[in-house]
Order: C-alpha cells, then sequence, then structure tokens
C-alpha cells in the first residue's frame, strides 16, 4: 500500500491512536499538531489524503481546508474532516469548501480505516478519468496508454510513457531523478547508477517526441520538469 497520509490534530491521545492504527493498516503517516503547519507540510510532503481536525488552536481547521483548496500544488488531495458533534455547521462549510467526508468525534477507529479507504478509491478513480495530458502538439491519453504527435501515434516504450506521463502530469513542477525512478519504475532510489538510468531514457524520450521533446527541461543537479 504505502499511500502517505497527513494527520493534523492537536490532541496528542488522538493523533498517536491514528498513528498506530493507520501505519498498522500500512500507510505512511506524516502527523502535525497545528494548522500553521499544515498547509505548509501538505505542499511539501504531497500525502494522498489529509485527515484535518477542525478545532485546531491558531488556524483553525476550516481555514487551513480553504488554504490547501485555494493552493494548485493541494487543491486535488482529499481531506477527512475530525468534528465534534456541535459542529453541524461546520461540516456543511467543510464539505463546500471541497472537504472530502468528516467522521465525528468520538468516533470508531474501524470506521475511520473504512472511510479512509473509500476516500482514497474515489480519489483514485476520479484521477484515472484524467486520462489526457496535452501540450503544443503533444497529446498524452492515459487511458489507451498513447502518446499522439499533431495526431499521429508515437512509438515509445512502456518506461517512457511513464516518465513523460509523471513530468506532464506534475504541472511544471521539477520532478528528482529519484522521483522519476519511483512514478516510473516504482523503485525507491539512492544508487548513482540507477539515477543516470533516467537521463538515458530521457535522452531517448526527447528524441522520439522530436520539437516537442524541448519541453523537457534538464533543472540541473536536480531532476527534470515539463513545461506545457
Amino acid at each position: 500500500m504505502d499511500e502517505k497520509i497527513l494527520v493534523v490534530e492537536d490532541e496528542k491521545d488522538i493523533a498517536r491512536l491514528l498513528d498506530y492504527n493507520l501505519k498498522k493498516e500500512g500507510y505512511r503517516t506524516v502527523l502535525a499538531h497545528e494548522g500553521s503547519s499544515a498547509a505548509l507540510l501538505a505542499a511539501k510532503e504531497r500525502p494522498r489524503l489529509i485527515i484535518l481536525d477542525l478545532m485546531l488552536p491558531g488556524l483553525d481547521g476550516l481555514e487551513v481546508c480553504r488554504r490547501l483548496k485555494m493552493d494548485a500544488k493541494t487543491a486535488s488531495i482529499p481531506i477527512i474532516m475530525l468534528t465534534a458533534k456541535g459542529e453541524e455547521s461546520d461540516k456543511v462549510v467543510g464539505l463546500e469548501m471541497g472537504a472530502d467526508d468528516y467522521v465525528t468525534k468520538p468516533f470508531s477507529v474501524k470506521e475511520l480505516l473504512s472511510r479512509v479507504k473509500a476516500v482514497l478509491r474515489r480519489s483514485a478513480a476520479a484521477v484515472e478519468k484524467l486520462e489526457i495530458y496535452r501540450a503544443g502538439g503533444l497529446e498524452l491519453d492515459c487511458s489507451r496508454v498513447l502518446v499522439l504527435l499533431k495526431g499521429k501515434p508515437r512509438n515509445i516504450t512502456a518506461r517512457e510513457f511513464e516518465l513523460l506521463k509523471a513530468l506532464m502530469a506534475a504541472g511544471g513542477k521539477m520532478l528528482s531523478r529519484e522521483a522519476l525512478l519511483e512514478k516510473a519504475w516504482g523503485l525507491d532510489a539512492s544508487i548513482e547508477v540507477e539515477t543516470r538510468t533516467v537521463d538515458v531514457h530521457i535522452g531517448t524520450l526527447r528524441k522520439k517526441l522530436g520539437a516537442e521533446g524541448k519541453r523537457i527541461v534538464t533543472v540541473k543537479n536536480y531532476g527534470y520538469r515539463f513545461e506545457s
């Protein structure tokens, strides 16, 4: 599974409870105990899901939710709100802001884990629907595993396809060689020989894409980004 979940909860006992049970289910966790650091952590860690308590010191959960949904880097991350029984209006506001679900305190761990799995399934299905990326004369169709140049199919390998998909999906954000290895090969790589493999595949991909290959820009000493 190995999916990262950000837990934003100021009550340490509840945070530890969530941390333990999520890890037990195979998730990776990142913890934040107040609102001001939550948005920064979300942008840095890019979790698959955020569990967000509404009653936080300083910046409350509703404001955190608003900021997350207004930031392009975090807007697509699904959010499950944790609310107290008397916060019915906050639930409505949170859902209207873009939160995906809510769980009322005190909650059953089993129920929360069920909600987590359901939201992640819905999120994955929504991502799958966004199957086509376009830039200039280049089109990448994920559902058909097809790359088109000015409407004509290009013959690229599965690795090259995954590299291009990762770069186009990043929306202009730089991806390190390690990140590209993880996305295209499924490797958590830190070996120099492996990271050079990315450079070789990128070089071949650029050639196959012709003029559109110039959109894949090298970020010296770091990795690559795609200019749309």
